[in-house]
């Protein structure tokens, strides 16, 4: 989700659902150690529980990235071996990494050894012609060997040469089955399925099979399906309405104007919210027209809220 889960739209993310593990979008270790840390690693308390993500290939650079997000008071540490984009192939990390399980089981170790925060990995199930069983077998096998307890697995391979990142995410077909076996092969492990997932009895059904669920593109575009899937799962919970989600926003977006962010980098957010609802095309097109603008503030999202009826 590079250039998506910021810190803005995590917040808002946070608001939809109390209990969800929230991910950072990925950050590179080399960018961690030669630039802003502090910036790179910024988030608000309430984001938690909150893994950092961190995209690498050089032990002593990742190692160094975890110590900075454990120190940021980070819940997880996530190695992103699952990224199919070129710019991520040519700095070696992302899913081409699959390809040398043993780099990233040194990774692993580095980062481990000097924190008490857990390192876990997210994978695909294959890149490119090595689309087998027995491929995404032995790199488990070998992060496995090296402590690694935890891995999130996108159920699709990643073809490097010939798709582009976006056709990534829908082109491969989906393989729920593959990662049912890994499951099946690695009992003690968390296995945590990612890909695909827009409803919430397919939540259920996957349930039975590993160990969580990670959603991405949904909770995208559909932000409200967070609250909708939270309240399934802790019906206890009181799910808000929308209206009341936006209204708890107001403060945080005049708080980040404040401190010289632009509406539009939080409002691009925010366009999915009303999906499916009465005036969700107005709400849409209004933050669409208007947030970029270099005045926008707060009023924008008000002015966009008075074409949704008080009922959504």
């Amino acid at each position: 989700m590079m250039d998506w889960t910021d810190r803005h739209c995590r917040y808002f993310m946070r608001l939809l659902s109390p209990t969800a593990l929230l991910y950072t979008e990925m950050i590179t270790a080399a960018a961690i150690h030669h630039g802003d840390a502090g910036k790179l690693l910024r988030y608000d308390d309430s984001e938690h529980p909150i893994a950092a993500q961190v995209g690498g290939s050089s032990p002593l650079l990742m190692a160094d990235a975890a110590r900075r997000a454990a120190s940021a008071g980070y819940d997880e540490i996530n190695i992103n071996v699952g990224c199919p984009s070129d710019r991520v192939q040519s700095g070696q990390f992302g899913a081409c990494l699959m390809a040398h399980p043993q780099t990233v089981a040194d990774c692993f170790r580095a980062m481990q050894a000097d924190i008490d925060v857990p390192v876990t990995v997210k994978t695909r199930i294959g890149i490119d012609d090595r689309d087998s069983d027995e491929f995404l077998l032995q790199f488990v096998d070998a992060l496995a060997k090296a402590g690694c307890r935890k891995f999130v697995v996108h159920a699709r391979i990643a073809i490097l040469d010939g798709l582009s990142p976006k056709q990534n995410r829908t082109v491969p077909p989906l393989n729920y089955d593959r990662v049912f076996r890994l499951k099946q092969a690695y009992p003690e492990l968390e296995i945590v399925l990612n890909g695909g997932v827009t409803r919430i009895d397919q939540v259920d059904q996957l349930l039975e099979h590993v160990d969580g669920v990670m959603i991405g593109r949904q909770a995208y575009h559909q932000p409200y399906f967070l609250a909708e899937l939270e309240h399934h799962l802790r019906p206890q919970w009181a799910m808000p309405d929308r209206h009341t989600i936006v209204a708890q926003l107001i403060p945080y977006i005049e708080g980040q104007l404040g401190e010289g962010e632009r509406l539009g980098r939080i409002a691009r957010h925010l366009v999915g919210l009303f999906a499916g609802q009465p005036g969700a095309r107005a709400w849409r097109r209004h933050i669409s027209e208007h947030a970029h603008r270099d005045e926008a503030g707060v009023e924008v999202i008000l002015e966009a809220l008075d074409a949704i009826p008080v009922a959504a």
